[in-house]
């Protein structure tokens, strides 16, 4: 599981920015594999983000229902606020890509085409 402290702490710019595609393409020679790797890639932090997000807020969760019985948790808001300060799952991912710590790999089933049945008698 990914150490969302760390990534905090680590500066990464919050905010979109325009980048070079080249740069993009220039990793994996092809511009639409490096998109794929760092859409997983951010699909994967997004649901690690979202389950430890989740297991922590349900530490604070109440049996009872009552309106009149809902109080603020600081704890809880300070957990909430974290999460929401950090990067874009994208951007995160992206860095990582350009970073060299994202593992991937292509599997190539069968270089050779299969046969045509109609030019196989």
């Amino acid at each position: 599981m990914s150490n969302f402290k760390q990534i905090a702490t680590k500066g990464i710019n919050p905010s979109i920015t325009p980048q070079n595609l080249v740069e993009y393409s220039g990793k994996t020679g092809n511009l639409y594999e490096a998109i794929c790797i760092i859409s997983k890639r951010s699909n994967q932090l997004n649901m690690e983000m979202k389950n430890e997000l989740q297991s922590k807020l349900n530490e604070f969760a109440s049996s009872t229902d009552n309106l009149e019985e809902i109080h603020e948790n600081r704890e809880q808001i300070e957990i909430s606020k974290f999460y929401e300060r950090l990067p874009h799952p994208v951007l995160i991912a992206t860095d990582e890509f350009f970073e060299d710590q994202i593992y991937h790999r292509i599997n190539v089933r069968d270089k050779e085409p299969k046969p045509n049945k109609k030019n196989k008698k």
